[in-house]
């Protein structure tokens, strides 16, 4: 009897620990710090921001638009605007992701090149600061936000391929434990920029949970393919709706030659945004993502790009 018994309650203790390591969030990769569970994610609970860009149908940035030009959708409710800027040169945060996968291998001197092509045209010393995080079996914090545009490209340059793909597992980690820092939330831009081809099969956690803490972290979500096929792959389709959902763009160019454009674009937009804030009618604090649409008024030669929704604090 004793025996059962002690058998008994080894097994229960066996299964609490299994069902507490379930419950667990999932640990920073290495190099990198997880943030103190009381500052990594601050929302305000009076008041959403949507930081976007308007351009016309060539792409071209429109910057003319004024506060009574746009209206406000929260699932079918239409919303008042409180406050409206035009954010045009707002300091940068931005995590430089690098997939070092052994998918990628025959292209992963393409991939460099691109992301030091992007850490030289983009970020400004003494305003800017960019990290470098470097993924394939697991992800890495390769470099911490800095503004020196030669220790980034340096560290970029020092990376080795090899191993599987966590791509989810360094978009979240990027969002939960760096970008989401600096405070307030609305005076700087946070935007994630990878290079991949987009197949994860290491990640710990989901794409739509990485996606899930970009949207709370309020990170846009650029995207650089490094398929050269001509052909969509799942992995271009997963880079497509990352961005999309972020409010971002996905590019898939052939060469390395061909990243200049999409350089100026990418700079570009992070630097010619709208932002507007409003009160969310019902306020709800329900801990629920909650669907935004933005419209200009009467226009329909415009596109708009912008997260699509938000998550409410729980209370």
């Amino acid at each position: 009897m004793k025996a059962w018994t002690v058998l008994a309650a080894m097994a229960v203790c066996s299964l609490s620990l299994l069902a507490q390591k379930a419950q667990a969030p999932p640990q920073a990769p290495a190099g990198v710090e997880r943030a103190d569970e009381q500052t990594r994610i601050v929302l305000d609970v009076t008041r959403v921001n949507m930081l976007f860009t308007v351009t016309d149908k060539k792409g071209r940035f429109i910057t003319n638009l004024g506060k009574e030009d746009f209206e406000v959708i929260e699932g079918k409710r239409p919303q008042t605007i409180g406050e409206f800027t035009a954010e045009t040169d707002l300091p940068l945060r931005l995590a430089i992701l690098i997939d070092t996968s052994n998918s990628i291998r025959d292209r992963f001197r393409f991939e460099q090149e691109a992301a030091i092509e992007f850490i030289n045209s983009v970020v400004r010393p003494r305003q800017d600061k960019a990290m470098i995080v470097s993924f394939d079996t697991s992800a890495e914090l390769v470099s911490d936000l800095i503004d020196d545009t030669e220790q980034l490209a340096k560290r970029v340059r020092d990376l080795r391929p090899g191993g599987g793909t966590s791509l989810y597992d360094a978009i979240y980690y990027a969002c939960r434990d760096k970008l989401a820092m600096d405070q307030p939330r609305h005076k700087f831009r946070r935007a994630i920029i990878v290079a991949t081809d987009g197949d994860d099969n290491q990640s710990r956690v989901t794409r739509d949970q990485a996606l899930e803490m970009a949207q709370k972290a309020d990170v846009v979500v650029y995207a650089i393919s490094t398929n050269i096929t001509r052909t969509e792959t799942d992995g271009d389709k997963v880079l497509r709706y990352l961005t999309s959902e972020t409010g971002g763009q996905a590019f898939f160019p052939f060469k390395v030659e061909d990243l200049e454009q999409s350089f100026e674009n990418i700079a570009n937009e992070l630097r010619h945004q709208y932002n507007i804030f409003y009160r969310p009618e019902p306020l709800k604090t329900d801990g629920l993502y909650h669907t935004v649409t933005l419209r200009v008024k009467g226009r329909k030669d415009v596109v708009i790009r912008a997260r699509k929704g938000y998550y409410a604090p729980r209370m």
